[in-house]
């Protein structure tokens, strides 16, 4: 797989964080990846989609929350110009990552994204939802509730 445009790191550069070893082994773990190295592809390329489509208050928040290596990829990148369906999140996925189908983009995205509520807080993502386009909550796990 191939990392997320911005998101490159180099073989020598490998964080050393233990919230970052956790997140990445809870995705793994979750995803059913082979190798670690794959799980932190996959968290790289899904944070950086999603980067692009929290703002605000709730992009501040996740990236203070998230274990460092996950909140640089998170707030370094730069806001959509339109929200995406989660349908379109999930095919924005698919692109970034060699021979994925929006199929494989699903399992990928949510593996990454149904960890998040236990690590941020489900206040957090919570309002991260609720700032997306409907269709997002699935993709974190959760049911989809209609909106007030």
């Amino acid at each position: 797989m191939s990392p997320a445009a911005g998101a490159r790191r180099r073989p020598d550069d490998r964080p050393d964080d233990p919230a970052w070893t956790q997140l990445v082994d809870e995705v793994r773990e979750a995803g059913q990846y082979t190798t670690r190295s794959e799980a932190e592809s996959v968290i790289r390329v899904v944070l950086s989609a999603l980067g692009g489509h929290v703002v605000g208050d709730e992009r501040v928040d996740l990236a203070r929350a998230l274990p460092e290596e996950a909140a640089r990829v998170v707030a370094s990148q730069i806001p959509a110009t339109r929200p995406l369906t989660a349908a379109e999140f999930v095919d924005s996925v698919a692109a970034r990552i060699e021979g994925a189908t929006p199929a494989t983009a699903r399992w990928d995205v949510s593996s990454v994204l149904s960890v998040l509520p236990a690590l941020v807080g489900d206040d957090l993502i919570d309002r991260v939802i609720a700032q997306l386009p409907p269709g997002y909550a699935l993709l974190f796990g959760r049911a989809e509730l209609s909106g007030t």
